[in-house]
């Protein structure tokens, strides 16, 4: 299964420090995260949207990661494997390593995000609004920090998912900053500042580790 993606990156910026994957919800596609690139303003940092590979089955243009609809959650080991194989892949395309690479989605990216990230020596991961579709039983010892940001007024992913994930996530040893706001199923200018300071954080800590 082939990934397509949306690259994002400053005009002077011949070789990225950083990269930034973002992963986008279910009925929307690879240019609705586009506008974070701008409110986050940081300098080093090649952006790259991916885009879910199934159609969605009511929005024309939309597309999804699985089917969400259906309660065996079709196509998702097909798309957990793509995930994997493509962000495997970008160290060798780009020349930027796994450890100075950051992982993020909303909603059913965020889904994916936590699934496949969780288990990849990333410089962190970051799930905005997200949730767990499946319970992990363990975490690789070496697991990235995680962001998780949901709104306690989100009428599509209740907070009480977010809220089940971080504390499952927790008791596996997962080291996570949480964050509820208030605002619906939505990225507000305030989730747009938390996730900013945490990227800082990250970039800086890995770049005093070289």
């Amino acid at each position: 299964m082939f990934l397509e993606s949306l690259s994002l990156r400053p005009e002077n910026l011949v070789k990225p420090d950083y990269l930034i994957v973002a992963l986008h919800g279910w009925g929307a596609n690879a240019e609705d995260l586009v506008p974070i690139a701008a409110q986050l303003n940081l300098s080093g940092v090649q952006f790259l949207f991916v885009e879910a590979p199934y159609p969605h089955p009511h929005v024309q243009w939309g597309k999804s990661w699985y089917a969400l609809e259906k309660a065996d959650y079709q196509g998702l080991q097909e798309s957990r494997q793509a995930l994997l194989e493509w962000l495997l892949s970008l160290e060798k395309n780009l020349g930027v390593p796994l450890s100075h690479t950051l992982l993020m989605g909303f909603s059913q990216g965020g889904a994916m995000t936590l699934d496949v990230g969780l288990n990849l020596p990333l410089m962190g991961i970051c799930s905005l609004s997200g949730y767990l579709h499946l319970k992990p039983q363990s975490l690789n010892p070496l697991s990235p920090r995680v962001l998780m940001i949901h709104g306690r007024e989100d009428g599509i992913v209740p907070v009480a998912e977010a809220e089940s994930a971080r504390d499952l996530l927790t008791v596996l040893g997962a080291n996570i900053e949480y964050h509820e706001l208030n605002m619906a199923h939505e990225i507000s200018p305030k989730a747009i500042n938390l996730l900013r300071d945490f990227i800082v954080a990250r970039c800086q800590a890995v770049s005093s580790y070289n």
